[in-house]
């Protein structure tokens, strides 16, 4: 009952930064009901209640680490879509490619897919049995990611908490 609690309140807190509505009451009423269907779907598929394996709680503090190189990481690879759009005599070559991660766990898998699709000029098609496809905008981009910098550090994330 009171993970179900939490996790109204917290739904509710977000729906009120986000709304930004704190005095029409018709809203908050929509907004507390909204939050209620949540967490009353979020019971009958059974995520309020512990896990079996639980994600690694101690992520926490190497994720800070790993974030600001992420997200340096997105503003290049924005920079240099921006640049190929606004120029065409820059190369676009559209390139599939398979990686096989490090990463032991889906959370760490799961965690690399998502960066490379945050990462602009590259997208996770798919994440299957350990398997990576990936479509990158660029052959420099895919060959980036064959070199395996963002495998690693994501890796290095994983081994900390292992």
């Amino acid at each position: 009952m009171l993970r179900a609690l939490g996790l109204w309140l917290f739904c509710f807190g977000l729906w009120l930064l986000l709304s930004g509505y704190f005095d029409v009451p018709l809203l908050l009423a929509f907004g507390v009901l909204s939050c209620a269907l949540a967490v009353f779907v979020a019971w009958r598929i059974e995520k309020l209640e512990p896990e079996e394996k639980p994600l690694h709680p101690r992520l926490g503090p190497q994720l800070l680490l790993y974030w600001p190189w992420l997200v340096w990481q997105i503003v290049l690879a924005n920079l240099d879509v921006t640049k190929r759009v606004l120029d065409p005599k820059l190369p676009i070559s559209p390139t599939m490619i398979t990686l096989k991660p490090t990463q032991h766990s889906e959370m760490g898998q799961v965690i690399y897919a998502n960066s490379i699709t945050l990462t602009p000029g590259t997208i996770t098609t798919s994440l299957s049995d350990g398997i990576l496809e990936v479509h990158a905008l660029t052959l420099e981009g895919a060959e980036s990611l064959l070199e395996g910098d963002m495998d690693r550090r994501v890796a290095a994330l994983e081994r900390r908490n292992a």
